[in-house]
């Protein structure tokens, strides 16, 4: 029997809602703001969630230092941090201690972020980086592009775990030849890493209609699902949100052929 991949959530464009008319606001919860992404994690977890996932970016433009403060001290789960591999954000997720880290790319002028870290170019300075990580219990993971480099390099870094960006896939879901050329490449590279002994997540554009496909990714260990969660609960609720795509997890169900 396949073994059940687990789902986190990610809830940074909670923050973004929240920033867009609280930013500079004294405080980031609490009297008449909202919303408070610590209480929309909680309630993800009790829908089951198996994680939750944040990204504290250099500029700040959605989750806040007191919101990953307050989650650590708050989730009855697992937190993943994702962050820029740059000396300000190492020495804070070192003294926050999270479950498990995410070393991205990051750029300003990004909405979101839009590519694979270019582990193979930065071996040097990824190296002592995920080491440092080790050495606390904090399982480190690499954000990347599913290229057979970039699993070499991971592995080469000693990273247990990759992350495998999916934008490319869910960019190219409905022109079949490029939504399969894409699968291909994401099911070659989990086969690379598993082949290494490194495990394998996923995310980035992951939905509810192509969370079918997704998940007959080989040797998945995690899926990292944020925006669609959340746009899925402005219309129903966090709790029906999570509850629905853990289910459609389970079941391979989907909305749309194969091709």
């Amino acid at each position: 029997m396949k073994k059940a991949i687990l789902l986190g959530v990610n809830i940074d464009h909670s923050a973004t809602l929240r920033q867009a008319r609280y930013r500079g606001y004294e405080s980031s919860c609490g009297k008449m703001v909202e919303p408070d992404p610590v209480a929309i994690a909680l309630a993800a977890e009790q829908a089951g969630a198996d994680g939750i996932t944040v990204h504290l970016r250099e500029d700040r433009r959605h989750i806040q230092e007191r919101d990953v403060l307050r989650l650590r001290e708050s989730l009855h789960t697992r937190m993943n941090l994702e962050m820029a591999p740059t000396p300000e954000m190492v020495k804070f997720a070192l003294t926050l201690k999270p479950d498990s880290v995410c070393l991205v790319p990051e750029r300003r002028e990004e909405i979101s972020t839009e590519g694979g870290l270019d582990a193979a170019a930065k071996i040097a300075a990824l190296t002592p980086i995920v080491a440092a990580f080790s050495q606390q219990g904090i399982a480190a993971s690499l954000f990347i592009d599913p290229d057979q480099k970039q699993i070499d390099a991971a592995a080469t870094i000693g990273a247990p775990f990759v992350e495998l960006h999916t934008g490319a896939y869910a960019n190219a879901y409905y022109d079949n030849e490029a939504r399969a050329r894409e699968f291909r490449r994401l099911c070659k590279a989990a086969e690379a890493a598993a082949n290494v002994a490194i495990k394998t997540n996923a995310g980035h554009g992951i939905n509810y209609v192509n969370i079918s496909e997704v998940v007959e990714i080989p040797h998945l260990h995690e899926l990292n699902i944020g925006h669609s969660i959340l746009c899925r609960a402005l219309m129903f609720g966090i709790d029906e949100a999570v509850r629905e795509m853990k289910a459609r997890m389970r079941e391979g169900f989907s909305l749309a052929p194969r091709p």
